[in-house]
């Protein structure tokens, strides 16, 4: 996209084509009051606050050219009403004015019209000391009111747009950030506009009400305190809060987070922005699910049990008792006697020294979580063939292609649906295929329903479809388990796996064809497709692998796994057949349903 070279307020700035007046501004260094405008939403104007002047350079009829003027320099046309910055892109010559008597007068007069709805709540309101109309008032806004006080128009308050976000009517500005943030990067859209005039409101449409496991980034983004968060509402100032870095543990994704402690207290819970991450965005499991560190039941020191009751001991004497009793067992009983279960939210070298002491003991009963029915062995491809360093989903777009097989984005990691869907906005292709709808379908470009059992001939079937359409056949020679697919590939035809899967063989066609092709192929599957047994992974390896682009930014195959720290639990060894860096054991151990039935 080529560049844009323009004036503001006598600063000469370039920026790319497309840009609008505010964010241009910005690189320059000059603020202009907004407060509907976001960077992450699509700009409407409606607040008005960031009108401006805006002039450009007048053309000739004939020759479509600049007119200059006896200095050489292109005259300038102004405009002869004031623009709205955020809605308004930039162009070669354009100059633009934001501190004139008539801007600064518009400014006021937005300000001052909004504060006769608002009422005088900065002592009480959680909002107060980050408050974006604070800041713009005292920087913009009129010095004194016109408005006579016990004019203002009083609302009940506050209204429950659901259970973890209230609404103030009285405080809402109805910038629709709230609205526009469910609708264009949540993909739930149940909030809108009731009502005119002064009884124009915001209303929640779903039942049960507010119906999105996003919600809380409304009030991040609300530029007043106008929503609130139940989790929140009335239990600190901000300025009392010390923010510490953090990162969920709650899913794969591990969104940045902070911690805002009051003295030893949890406030609050808040993104921190990483771009290449969650950006500045977290889901609602994340935000109201670590109130656990305050529960009364939670462990805050060792107990040893004595006289068949758990008593609390210091921390070296709790490990003295553990280190003891592991050396009775391996003396009397061998070191195969022992085992141990560690948690997906332990950190890379926790983890590694857990197996290690295992190990070191004599032990290969070693895993990861409890077990139970929905247990499944430990994923291998999703950290073999992981895209490559500098992956940023957040730039992807047109000429990539992303294919999600057996997977709920929304279920298993919340942020890679927002990061999938944006994929879609901006030009990529994705495919959602499996077994039952998904919310992420409605973003998908190509939606695939396969049979029941169907998945592992949906994936041989477009393994064929590579092979018979000119993929490499020597890219997967040495791929472990290769000769076994090959063999079961050849005994069918593609029509075969099109009548399994319950596809015609067109498309099955067109998906590798798109997928082989594209600039940037990822593959992202859950725990539906891993439930299907490992061929399923594998055959969508092999179909990874036949891309060539194994290794390189922004390719690869992503697996969507339980647990914060999954990945990092098997690549450091936790788990009974392989240790660190997935090198194989030579005896193989229990795993976590093993232990609990020896």
């Amino acid at each position: 996209m080529s560049d844009v070279t323009l004036t503001i307020d006598g600063v000469q700035v370039t920026v790319p084509a497309g840009t609008n007046i505010v964010d241009a501004a910005r690189q320059a260094g000059i603020a202009i009051p907004v407060f509907c405008y976001h960077p992450r939403l699509k700009p409407v104007g409606m607040c008005r606050m960031c009108l401006v002047q805006v002039g450009t350079p007048k053309i000739d009829p004939a020759t479509r050219q600049p007119v200059l003027d006896a200095n050489g320099q292109p005259v300038i046309t102004m405009m002869p009403k004031l623009q709205t910055a955020c809605t308004t892109p930039v162009s070669p010559g354009m100059v633009v004015k934001t501190t004139t008597e008539e801007v600064k007068f518009a400014q006021r007069g937005i300000l001052e019209f909004l504060l006769t709805s608002h009422p005088l709540d900065c002592p009480v309101c959680d909002k107060g000391g980050e408050c974006p109309l604070q800041n713009l008032t005292m920087g913009w806004g009129p010095a004194v009111s016109r408005f006579d006080y016990n004019d203002k128009v009083h609302f009940e308050k506050p209204v429950k747009l659901g259970d973890l976000i209230y609404l103030d009517r009285e405080r809402c500005i109805l910038c629709a950030r709230c609205v526009r943030f469910q609708d264009e990067i949540a993909d739930d859209p149940v909030l809108g506009f009731d009502n005119r005039g002064r009884n124009w409101m915001i209303i929640s449409k779903s039942d049960p009400p507010f119906n999105s496991k996003f919600s809380g980034n409304t009030t991040d983004i609300c530029p007043v305190g106008a929503l609130t968060s139940s989790d929140f509402r009335f239990k600190a100032r901000v300025w009392e809060l010390q923010s510490k870095p953090v990162i969920c543990t709650l899913c794969p994704v591990g969104c940045n987070l902070t911690f805002d402690m009051r003295h030893d207290r949890l406030m609050r819970v808040m993104p921190r922005e990483n771009a290449a991450v969650n950006d500045i965005w977290i889901c609602d499991k994340g935000r109201y699910g670590h109130r656990f560190i305050e529960s009364p039941d939670r462990l805050t020191t060792p107990l040893v049990r004595r006289d068949g009751k758990l008593v609390p001991v210091s921390w070296d004497e709790a490990l003295e008792v553990v280190a003891d009793q592991l050396t009775i067992v391996r003396t009397r009983y061998g070191g195969n006697a022992l085992a141990g279960l560690a948690g997906a939210q332990l950190s890379n070298e926790d983890l590694y020294l857990f197996q290690r002491l295992l190990r070191e003991l004599g032990s290969e009963n070693i895993d990861t979580g409890i077990g139970g029915p929905a247990a499944l062995p430990p994923d291998e491809m999703g950290g073999l063939l992981a895209p490559g360093p500098e992956t940023d989903l957040s730039k992807l777009g047109t000429g990539a292609v992303v294919l999600v097989v057996g997977a709920d984005p929304e279920e298993e990691a919340p942020l890679y649906m927002l990061r999938l869907r944006g994929i879609a906005q901006r030009g990529g292709k994705l495919i959602v295929a499996g077994l039952r709808p998904t919310k992420l379908e409605r973003s998908a470009t190509t939606v695939v329903r396969y049979a029941p059992a169907g998945e592992l001939a949906f994936a041989q079937g477009l393994l064929k479809a590579a092979l018979e359409n000119g993929a490499k056949l020597a890219t997967l020679e040495r791929m472990q388990g290769w000769h076994e697919l090959r063999r079961s590939l050849s005994q069918a035809k593609l029509a075969d796996f099109a009548t399994a899967c319950g596809l015609s063989e067109a498309v099955l066609t067109s998906i590798a064809q798109s997928f082989l092709t594209a600039e940037h192929s990822l593959i992202v599957y859950g725990w539906e497709a891993r439930s299907a047994g490992l061929a399923l992974v594998e055959t969508l390896a092999a179909l990874m692998i036949l891309t060539g682009k194994v290794g390189k930014a922004n390719n690869g195959m992503i697996a969507l796994l339980a647990g914060g720290n999954s990945r990092g639990a098997i690549e450091m060894g936790v788990r009974p057949d392989a240790g660190p860096g997935y090198e194989p054991r030579k005896q193989r151990g229990l795993d976590a349903n093993g232990i609990w039935a020896a």
